[in-house]
């Protein structure tokens, strides 16, 4: 194990685009702004998506536009095609996601299309991309398990991760995205993919709807994947995955790692702060462990 762990933040995009309270732009900004504070300087703040399909996501320009003045961060936002790609850039997008789905069932019900339908919308976004000098990340759906076509194997996974590499991401996050997979399966597929990718080109996006993220995690580490994905509170969930409990919890990872020894560069009271200010938005408790028994401990100190 490394010294050290890169968390990307999820809560403001993933998160939140799967809640049912809406949350306006300036508590969308604030939250940015706390979990910034808290050490996490790499954070997905928003997805160009038609409003219709995800109105959680809608004025994604005015909340990036809103957290260009904070410095010595990194935002990233997700894009489906050129138009999401053209308004990502006039709001000065510099790091754009792309995703696809590793099973042709949740493709098609998530975004409609095939899996090769996917690609040829997202290979010209790479292409301006690349001119334009913004980076892009790509994201891989279903990588552990899909809710249409049950087990993945982990050469389609591979074998997608491979093409998105080539086209140019920088780094591809592999999502089990309704939480089904388990630490010998997360092995198994991270060795299918590191294969043909360099590891230190991966990140793991695990959810954690069956209670498995962090031991996933923690055997995607024994891989040496360095690079985790995780949701302030362990927001968000997936609409085709009943009782999913949305990404792993950035505290309960935090926990993790720190305890081992390994650094993250977050401050969890920071962190506690971030998350208890948008619970109080949505309207109810975090569902991180490490965030509930924290709240608990305060509650009992001051009592």
């Amino acid at each position: 194990m490394s010294d050290s762990v890169r968390i990307i933040e999820m809560g403001p995009r993933d998160g939140l685009q799967n809640e049912k309270t809406s949350v306006s732009v300036e508590a969308r900004i604030a939250f940015i702004e706390a979990l910034v504070a808290a050490g996490l300087d790499t954070v997905e703040v928003g997805a160009f998506v038609s409003p219709k399909a995800i109105p959680q996501m809608a004025s994604s320009d005015a909340v990036l536009r809103g957290v260009a003045h904070v410095k010595g961060a990194e935002f990233h936002v997700l894009v489906p095609n050129e138009k999401g790609y053209d308004a990502a850039r006039a709001a000065g997008a510099k790091v754009v996601s792309v995703f696809a789905a590793a099973s042709e069932g949740f493709s098609r019900a998530n975004i409609n299309c095939t899996i090769a339908e996917s690609i040829g919308r997202f290979k010209p976004v790479l292409a301006r991309a690349k001119a334009d000098g913004v980076k892009v990340r790509g994201y891989i759906s279903c990588v552990l398990g899909c809710p249409f076509d049950g087990e993945i194997e982990p050469k389609a996974v591979a074998d997608l991760a491979s093409t998105l590499f080539e086209l140019g991401c920088y780094e591809i996050s592999l999502g089990d995205t309704i939480g089904v997979g388990t630490p010998s399966k997360a092995k198994e597929m991270l060795r299918a993919v590191s294969a043909n990718i360099p590891v230190g080109k991966l990140a793991m996006h695990f959810h954690d709807t069956y209670g498995q993220a962090l031991a996933n995690l923690y055997a995607g580490m024994e891989e040496g994947v360095r690079v985790i994905d995780a949701a302030a509170g362990g927001l968000g969930g997936c609409p085709y995955a009943p009782g999913a409990t949305g990404n792993v919890a950035t505290e309960d990872v935090v926990y993790m790692l720190e305890g081992m020894g390994i650094r993250t560069g977050v401050d969890m009271d920071r962190l506690l702060a971030a998350t208890n200010a948008m619970s109080g938005v949505l309207g109810k408790p975090p569902v991180s462990r490490v965030a509930s028994a924290l709240n608990a401990k305060k509650r009992r100190a001051v009592s």
